[in-house]
Formats: C-alpha cells, structure tokens, sequence
C-alpha cells in the first residue's frame, strides 16, 4: 500500500494541492482496495494486488488529464446523501448544500400545518429535489430540468435515496409547460449564473468536463433565468411562498432589485465564504 500511496501522491502533486491529493488518495484506496480510512493508517504494509493497482494507476491517470474523482466514480456526496453523477449533470458543490439548508431552515421556521408543495427548477442530478424531499416526507416536490439525461440521473438518484419526486422535461425559459401544474410554497433554484467572461478564472477540469449549458450565461444577458424564475412565480408561488436561489455574487444587487420591483421582499444572504451567493425572497 505505501507504494501504491507514494505513486498517487508523485503522480498527482503538480496538478492538486496537498490536502486535495491526500483527500483524493484515500478516496481511491477505499473505493478500489476497500480500505477504510482507519486501515489505511493502520495497515500500511497492507498488500494490494496487481489487478487493483492497474485500476488505481488508470484512475490516476484519467485524474491527471483532469477528469473529476466524481466522474470517475460516478457519485458524489450531497448533505448526507450518496448521489449518481456523470457528466450529463453537474457535480454538487457545498453551496448548493447551503442553500438547500436556508430553504428547509425557512420551511421549519413557517410550520405550514397545510399541504406542502416544493418546485426544483434546472434539477441537473436532482440533489436539490431529493434532499428536500428526504428532509420533508411529506411535502410533495417537482423538479424540471430541460435534460431527459439528467433527468434520467435525477430518477435514479431519487430512487437511490428513497424519495417520491414528480420530474418533469421543460425549459424554464418558456412558459406554456407551466399551466398544469399547482402552486408551490417553495420555488428553489440553482440556475446557470456563471458568464461566459469568467471562464479564463475555472478551473479546467470544470470547463472540460461539466456540462457548460448548467454552467454559463451570456455577459450580455446574466439574469437571463432569474427573470424567467420571477415570472413563473407570479403565476405559481403561493402567496407568502418562499422563492430560494443560488446567484453570481457579482449579480446579486440586480437580482434582488429586479425581485423587489416585482413585488418580492428579497434578502440577499452570504455563504460561508462571506460571498452573497443566495437571495431568500418571498412573494
């Protein structure tokens, strides 16, 4: 095992940083050699056969082309939860996780004693959907994406987990698929926010790898979803219903703006690096 440890750590340590590398060596040896973090410190001399270490040589070799541990293993964590991802669907990032824990946090705050009706709009592999959906049994959730592959992902993940979530193929850029459905208490989004601008600061893995239309909007055009957003929920969130979005910090001032002049009192919120990265808005 220490050798097959010192080949990870020497093939990877110019491409990540040393914590990134030791996270990502544990990954391996436990997904591969079924070693728990504690064998791992405590077996060293554990031998590994040849069979397991071409398999860890290949992922370390598909790492240093840039391709995600995530991608490689098709699945990633999510605030508790196991999740399939692949490259039709982005992988998770803790902000995501923030922001889904605001929006049950606001939930619990309300004790709505009626029936609950929550709306994942751009669901990519549904994390947002189905952790609601497992923190909330008996809310009744939708979620949208315009991706049969993603949604084909989204389905499994919530089967995966155990949770009942209506999925539904869209564009939440039209409005005519709108009509049939019920108002929502909770209208969550993590809408692509990145401009096309920024791509020069991604790291390439992402710009590589994930799925760019979950990713990017025209410089010419940033608020391009969250308009679209604000006007599905003048038709469709409840009043004193919640909208909760993820948002490009550099945008927050206009988006809560252009929320306010519809009618919405909206809260910009930071995360946990102190970035205003989610609006809290309610109608």
């Amino acid at each position: 095992m220490k050798e097959t440890v010192a080949h990870i750590q020497n093939s990877l340590e110019s491409l990540y940083p040393p914590e990134d590398i030791r996270c990502l060596t544990r990954w391996i040896l436990e997904k591969v050699c079924g070693l728990s973090p504690l064998q791992q410190i405590r077996c060293k001399d554990t031998q590994i056969s040849f069979a397991k270490k071409m398999s860890v040589q290949n992922i370390v070799q598909r790492l240093a082309k840039g391709e995600p541990i995530q991608y490689i293993f098709r699945e990633a964590e999510f605030y508790g939860l196991i999740l399939e991802v692949n490259p039709s669907v982005l992988i998770p990032r803790p902000e995501t996780e923030e922001l889904v824990v605001l929006a049950h946090e606001r939930l619990c705050d309300r004790q709505s004693s009626g029936h609950l009706r929550i709306l994942d709009l751009g669901t990519g592999s549904g994390c947002i959907a189905v952790k609601l959906a497992k923190c909330r049994p008996e809310a009744e959730v939708y979620a949208v994406d315009i991706s049969e592959p993603a949604l084909e992902t989204a389905r499994r993940n919530a089967c995966r987990n155990d949770v009942s979530v209506h999925f539904l193929q869209a564009n939440i850029l039209a409005d005519e698929w709108t009509a049939e459905l019920p108002d929502f208490d909770l209208i969550i989004s993590n809408p692509p926010y990145v401009k096309e601008s920024e791509q020069a600061d991604m790291n390439r893995w992402v710009l590589e790898h994930e799925p760019h239309t979950a990713l990017f909007v025209p410089d010419s055009d940033p608020l391009l979803f969250y308009r679209a957003i604000a006007v599905l929920c003048e038709k469709k969130l409840a009043k004193n219903g919640l909208l909760c979005v993820e948002i490009n910090p550099a945008c927050s001032d206009e988006i809560a703006g252009m929320l306010s002049r519809k009618g919405f009192r909206a809260e910009q919120q930071r995360d946990l690096s102190g970035k205003e990265r989610f609006i809290i808005a309610t109608k």
